[in-house]
């Protein structure tokens, strides 16, 4: 019995080896030779394969044990790359039109946990608490650790209107915390606006998604119609922003950059990968859209900005504070961002999965590297909320080096100057966060520092714990809603 099947599983891998050697060989026919291809190492994967099949104590589907092999051959690469399933591909594609269902956290992957990167605006898992650098080890009774990323995703989505309870591990707290979610459709509204008062308007960008840029239009046209004219100061909040598409980036700095600059280039192995994007409409009104900023208000190029960052700024918003940093169009406040400078591709197959690879990094004008980095802001002002608790590209396991660590001289580390910034963090007040503070507000220090700077008044860099400040009397807000929105 037992030789039959060793039997099956020779010839299971068999068959699949000859699958992987002619796919291989088509896939890469102009580029490579047979001869390069691991034989060996196929053949070992192909035996093994088998043996699951033949030996495994219950039966398994190949597709489930191949999907499972891809999972964990994108997840060995860095903590962006990841293989899809045909759902998870679909899931991807509504979540960058700005509507999808779930708990709004972007995510990742640590020591066998999901990590909480950041919580989307406005999602339950905001209005619960969630924080940046939280550890989820359970979902309602299933225990993450054992769990592929994709796999923990598609339990925390669902149904909307039904609950799901986290448990949760957070720094600082004794005991594990636990949440209770609702699900919801998060119908993420990438743009919002707000009229400060004469001469001063507020943007606030949540996520890059397919429809930013035209969103960013109506947004600045509405504020222009409200000021009635030009204006003294913009602030642009990118806080907590995770990022998203890329022509959107290049969008939202087009807006304020004038024609033909450099936004962002790339460099990576492939010609594709190698791409130098500027401020003209080829390179931000993708997709046969056409130029959504060709009646933008002209006084918008030159209005003096304030870009609002943090850590939990990433990817994207890095490109567009970068870009506007590096060409000196605006003053960068907040605290340092990221740090995510690599550009995922998102590559279809032919079965409707798909795999998100990484395949470039991202460079500045000025030819600054972000990744595990980050943009460094102008003027840093802190929250008021402790900043040790927060998570960075750097502090994810197998993150893609920076290619300008090597040309920078290694750090020589002051070990009594370390010891005494960390005994001065250890003995810092910070405020106690009760809840999400609403941007823009009298309660957001950052915005209110932001306003100083656009107005040439003092700048606070660390708020008092009681100190509350204060604004001159706000109009209503007015928000621009994303447009064609699929359902």
């Amino acid at each position: 019995m037992r030789s039959s099947f060793e039997k099956m599983g020779l010839v299971g891998s068999g068959v699949l080896v000859g699958v992987l050697i002619s796919l291989n060989f088509s896939a890469l026919a102009e580029k490579t030779s047979l001869s390069q291809l691991p034989l060996d190492d196929l053949r070992v994967f192909a035996e093994v394969f088998g043996k699951v099949k033949s030996d495994y104590v219950e039966p398994v589907e190949d597709k489930k044990l191949i999907n499972e092999a891809l999972t964990g051959m994108l997840a060995g690469l860095d903590p962006h790359s990841t293989f899809m399933d045909a759902d998870g591909y679909k899931d991807l594609q509504a979540g960058t039109q700005g509507e999808f269902g779930g708990l709004g956290i972007e995510v990742a992957m640590e020591d066998g946990l999901v990590k909480v990167v950041t919580p989307i605006e406005d999602s339950p898992a905001y209005k619960a608490g969630l924080k940046s650098g939280d550890l989820i080890s359970k979902l309602d009774d299933t225990q993450v650790r054992g769990l592929s990323l994709n796999d923990a995703v598609k339990k925390m989505r669902g149904k909307p209107d039904t609950d799901i309870l986290l448990t949760v591990l957070r720094k600082g707290e004794t005991k594990p915390l636990t949440f209770k979610l609702s699900r919801a459709i998060i119908k993420s509204q990438s743009v919002k606006n707000k009229f400060i008062e004469p001469g001063y308007g507020y943007l606030r960008i949540t996520q890059f998604q397919e429809h930013t840029g035209e969103d960013l239009a109506k947004a600045l046209k509405s504020l222009h119609e409200q000021n009635k004219g030009p204006f003294k100061g913009l602030v642009l909040d990118l806080r907590n922003n995770p990022g998203g598409l890329l022509d959107a980036a290049v969008g939202v700095s087009a807006a304020f950059l004038p024609k033909n600059e450099l936004v962002v280039y790339t460099e990576g192995r492939t010609a594709d990968a190698k791409m130098r994007l500027n401020s003209v409409p080829l390179d931000y009104a993708r997709r046969g859209k056409s130029d959504y900023l060709k009646d933008e208000a002209a006084d918008y190029k030159t209005t003096p900005i304030v870009v609002l960052i943090n850590n939990g700024s990433a990817s994207a918003s890095e490109i567009v504070a970068g870009a506007l940093q590096d060409h000196k169009r605006a003053t960068i406040l907040g605290t340092q961002s990221f740090g995510k400078g690599s550009v995922q591709t998102i590559l279809p197959m032919n079965n409707g999965s798909a795999i998100k690879l990484t395949t470039a990094r991202y460079f500045t004008p000025k030819g600054r590297s972000i990744q595990a980095k980050g943009i460094v802001p102008d003027i840093i002002v802190e929250d008021g909320f402790d900043q040790s608790y927060n998570i960075r590209e750097a502090d994810l396991a197998k993150h893609i080096s920076n290619p300008k660590d090597a040309e920078a001289p290694a750090r020589v580390v002051d070990e009594a100057k370390d010891a005494a910034a960390k005994a001065a963090l250890a003995e810092k007040k910070f405020a106690e966060q009760k809840g999400p503070i609403e941007p823009a507000s009298k309660d957001d220090f950052q915005f209110v520092q932001a306003m100083n700077v656009l107005k040439g008044l003092p700048v606070q860099k660390t708020p008092e714990v009681k100190a509350v400040e204060t604004l001159p009397a706000e109009a209503k807000p007015t928000e621009t809603k994303p447009a064609d929105i699929k359902k």
